[in-house]
Parts: structure tokens; sequence; C-alpha cells
């Protein structure tokens, strides 16, 4: 371990349940990071998460009024952003040699010590209409500043990158596309049990999910398979009914998750808009086939692993996955090869390799 001073992680933003991919990129980091144990470390978290430093030496840090609704989540961030001095001295970013934000947005603000920024997506640049716009503002405001302030700029992919580069005029040697890796050590297939006639979508209730078309293909689906089932995971879906043969679990555990994974025919991925794409890597890494939105990133993740519709067409996302369940045996074998080669290991040495960099400014 490097001791010569710690390199600080800021997760302030981090709301446990409601932040969807982000999270699991945070957690997953932070364990493999400690794991390497290469640098010495400083975790700032906030109260909503007091145990998700990994590990690591962590800092609570009071200052900072976290919430978990939306307009909670943009009054603490509002009055970080205009008021950072108390949060600098609690935080003594003084001490720091460097410091990550990996949830998108640099809070507080700083100019020393060096910073590194991870923005995992702009979905607001593509889909605006899902934002408020007060929302919408903030989102620009916001990831103006934590570019802006950055020396160098992470994203999850390169699809991810170019669009950092094009849309925020961003100098393509500060944007570093590092891809997110899979836990091979908790995700992999049992072959003692069997897979169930049944699809999974795991996946917040979010616009560009994109459930509703993924609803409407169901339907076609069981108009020839009607043993066929749904099964949806994830926040917000309270309160929302659902047709016959549809069931939604709301927030599950990691292992119920799992075996979802590994007794589902098929994982579905209608999603409009993704930085990177989490839930298609897992399900990989489990054994089970996967179909998934030909857009963004996807292509450039899963290659040949996965079969790909037109996610504006139920029509589409209904055919691709009736031949999927056809044929399922191809994409399962290039699905496991797939997963294998995206590792936290190798997620955290190429972070590893950004700080080193700061750390020589």
């Amino acid at each position: 371990m490097d001791a010569r001073g710690p390199v600080g992680i800021s997760l302030l933003t981090l709301v446990p349940g409601l932040v969807g991919g982000s999270e699991t990129y945070a957690r997953e980091l932070l364990k493999a990071l400690a794991a390497r144990d290469r640098f010495a470390y400083r975790v700032f978290l906030p109260s909503l998460a007091p145990k998700a430093g990994a590990g690591l030496p962590a800092t609570i840090v009071r200052g900072y009024r976290a919430g978990r609704t939306v307009p909670a989540r943009l009054l603490a961030m509002s009055a970080a952003a205009i008021h950072p001095w108390p949060l600098r001295r609690e935080m003594n970013l003084d001490g720091l040699r460097a410091i990550h934000f990996p949830l998108s947005v640099m809070l507080p603000p700083v100019g020393r010590p060096p910073a590194v920024s991870t923005v995992l997506d702009l979905q607001h640049e593509f889909l605006p209409g899902f934002f408020n716009p007060a929302e919408l503002a903030y989102r620009r405001l916001v990831y103006g500043w934590t570019v802006r302030r950055s020396r160098i700029v992470i994203t999850i992919s390169e699809h991810a990158r170019q669009t950092l580069i094009e849309r925020l005029g961003l100098e393509p040697e500060r944007v570093r596309a590092i891809h997110l890796g899979v836990d091979l050590e908790a995700f992999g297939p049992d072959p003692r049990v069997e897979r169930a006639p049944f699809l999974l979508y795991p996946a917040n209730r979010w616009p560009h999910k994109n459930h509703e078309r993924l609803l409407a293909a169901f339907a076609i689906l069981r108009r020839t398979r009607p043993e066929l089932r749904l099964v949806l995971t994830g926040a917000f879906h309270e309160g929302r009914p659902v047709p016959e043969g549809v069931e939604s679990l709301g927030l599950v555990s990691r292992e119920r998750l799992l075996e979802l994974y590994r007794t589902a025919a098929a994982l579905v991925f209608p999603s409009l808009y993704e930085g990177f794409g989490q839930p298609p890597l897992e399900a990989m890494a489990c054994g089970c086939p996967v179909a998934v939105s030909r857009t963004g990133p996807l292509p450039e993740i899963y290659g040949e692993a996965a079969a790909y519709f037109d996610p504006t067409s139920a029509e589409d996302i209904a055919e691709t996955v009736d031949r999927l369940l056809a044929a399922p045996a191809p994409f399962v074998s290039l699905g496991l090869e797939t997963a294998a080669r995206y590792t936290w290991e190798r997620c955290a040495r190429r972070h590893e390799e950004v700080y080193a960099e700061l750390l020589s400014l």
C-alpha cells in the first residue's frame, strides 16, 4: 500500500436501493480496490449508507443532508454546491492527494486536490422528455461543473466516452472508458436447478426502462406461449397494475436475484438508454440467455452473445424473444465466455492507473 496520503472517494449522493447500476459500480469498485490494497483510501459516506465503505477507512459526513426522495436529494446537492466550505472542512480535503467522485456528481466542488469523476451516462441529453424542467436544468448544470472541474473523466463504455466528447466538448485525452465487471464468485450457473418458463426483467420502474413496451411484447408472446410468465424486480413498481402472467416482486435481495437469473428461461432488457447495462452481464454469468435493445453501448458490451431487438417495437421484442426461447444454447455458451472477460479486479486496476496519473500532477 502507498502510505503517503489517502485518495478520497466520495459517495455522498449514494441512496441505497434507489440508484440502480451506479450503486453496484460504487460498491463493487470499493471491494476490488480494498482487495488490491495499492493505495491508502478515505471513503466519504452519507448518513443513509454508513456501511457502504467495503471495509476501507470511511467518514460519515454529517454535514451532507442526504435524503431519499427526489426533492430531498436535489435540496441536499444544491446546498452542498452553493455552500461547499463546511463540507470541505469536515472532509479535510486539503489532506487528500486526489479524490474520485464515482456517482456522476462532484460534491463538494473542488479545484484541489486533483479530481476524477465518473459520468455514468448522459441520459438527459438523449431523452430530455423523461425529466421535468427543474431536473433537466439541474442535471445539465451539475454535469457541466463536474466535468469542467475534473482533471480526468471516467465513463463506462466507449459509446458513453464518445457522447461526452461530442455533447460536452471534452478533450478526448481527458476521457477514459473503463468497462464495469461482474462478481464471478457470486454470479454463476447452477447445474442442479432447471429453468422455468418465465422471462426476467430486473429494473427500477423509470421511464427509460421501457416497461410498457415490454408488457405489450409479453402479451404478444402469450398468444403462442400461454405458459410463459414475466417477473419484474426493482423499485417504484408499487401500486402499478400488471397484466395476467406478470409478477412484480419489487426490490429483492442479491440471493433472490441470483436464484431468478439461474432459473429464468431468458432475461429481456428493453431499455431505451444505458451507460453500460449491468443486468445482462450478471444473467450471462449465470448461464441465462439474454435479449437486449439494439441501442447505445449494449452491442459494444455484449457482441454476439445477446439477441438484439428494436426497443421501440413491441412486435420486434416479441419476435426476438420467441426465437431466443426456441434456440437458447448458443447464447448461453457465448454469454458465459463474454461474462468471464468482465471482472471487477480489471475494472479496479484501470481505476488505479487513473489515480496514479492524478498523483503525479
